[in-house]
């Protein structure tokens, strides 16, 4: 098993918050197992993620999402509905890693989890957003198989090379944050073009 630093252990933290904003149940699915086979120590306070009943209870919420994510439209309510899992769920266990430190800094901590987790699922939703419309389901159906790859190899990375995964997460999130302002001008563009179209057919 390897041994971590805090330093290390928070780049997991980063991490692992950016996955659970792609895919919350395979991310914890992921940490549970790793921490099961010896691969991954979990600090004392997130324990209980290697519990069998924990990780079973995961890959069965991951199984329900690998479908319904992959359902045209539905897969925008069932995204708009795990908002209120996947950030909570991160910040919860960014606050558990962060345990060894002053209770404000650990609040800091579970805060940045659950932000970058926000920045993820948001660039998530708007990118589906965006595809959904399209008349064939394929590009929903690569797009989610695309992010079950990347919130559980990004785990399992994260616990392999956390400095690097921290520097790659932190690259993503900008990107995230890029992602969500353009397609968010796009949509008021799209809808300003709209609305001006309709009030000219009406005169």
């Amino acid at each position: 098993m390897l041994s971590f630093t805090n330093n290390d252990i928070l780049a997991v933290v980063i991490a692992a918050s950016f996955a659970a904003g792609l895919n919350v149940y395979a991310t914890v699915a992921t940490l549970g197992l790793l921490s099961r086979v010896h691969a991954f120590q979990l600090p004392p306070a997130l324990h209980l993620l290697g519990s069998w009943p924990v990780i079973l209870i995961c890959a069965v919420l991951f199984g329900i999402e690998f479908f319904a994510d992959k359902i045209p439209v539905f897969d925008l309510l069932w995204n708009a509905l795990n908002t209120f899992v996947k950030v909570p769920v991160a910040t919860l266990l960014s606050y558990g890693a962060a345990q060894h430190l002053s209770p404000g800094l650990q609040i800091a901590v579970a805060a940045l989890g659950g932000v970058i987790a926000l920045a993820a699922h948001g660039s998530k939703l708007a990118i589906r957003t965006a595809v959904t419309p399209s008349p064939e389901p394929f590009s929903n159906v690569a797009l989610s198989l695309a992010e079950d790859v990347a919130a559980i190899s990004l785990t399992w990375f994260a616990t392999r090379h956390p400095i690097i995964a921290g520097v790659i997460v932190s690259v993503c999130v900008l990107l995230a944050i890029l992602a969500i302002r353009y397609l968010v001008r796009a949509f008021r563009r799209l809808f300003s073009r709209l609305g001006q179209s309709g009030v000219g057919q009406a005169v």
